[in-house]
């Protein structure tokens, strides 16, 4: 099957970025809910999930741009 076209490849990666933030936030909030402190663990999700979406997304911007090659599956 051959490649998605690049809108879609990037709203894709778009969408990872969300994803990430926002498990983090909702992570850190319930977390803090758990053990009544309230902004450290939603603070600290909030950076993993940014520092996940940044090198996440760079690896895929990296692909989409043809800067690096796409991972390869093993056929054996």
């Amino acid at each position: 099957m051959g490649r998605l076209p690049s809108a879609v490849r990037l709203f894709g990666i778009g969408w990872y970025f969300a994803f990430c933030i926002i498990v983090g936030i909702v992570g850190g909030v319930l977390l803090d809910r758990q053990v009544e402190k309230e902004p450290i663990f939603t603070l600290v999700g909030l950076f993993l999930g940014l520092v996940l979406a940044f090198f996440g997304g760079y690896i895929m911007l990296l692909e989409e741009l043809g800067l690096r090659r796409p991972r390869q599956e093993d056929d054996q």
